[in-house]
Parts: C-alpha cells; structure tokens; sequence
C-alpha cells in the first residue's frame, strides 16, 4: 500500500484591495438607510 499523501494548499501571499467592496458596501447601506428614511418620513406623514 502507499502511504497517504499529505497535499498542501498553496498559498496565495498577494492580498487583495477591498475597497471597492468597502465602497459597495457603503453605497447599499446609503440606499436602505434613504428607503428607510423614505417610508418613516410616509408613516409619520399620514399618521
């Protein structure tokens, strides 16, 4: 029988930028806070 091979992963040292996610991130909660603003402001209107 052969022994178990032990394989492993590479690492991959290059780090990557996120700030575009930081950036995407930021602009979807910019759009939900505005929504929720939005429909409080609605609400509290008609109320």
């Amino acid at each position: 029988m052969e022994a178990a091979k032990t394989s492993t992963p590479v690492e991959n040292k290059e780090e990557k930028s996120l700030k575009g996610t930081m950036v995407s991130v930021l602009f979807v909660l910019g759009v939900i806070v505005v929504m929720w603003v939005g429909v409080f402001w609605l609400y509290m209107s008609r109320v």
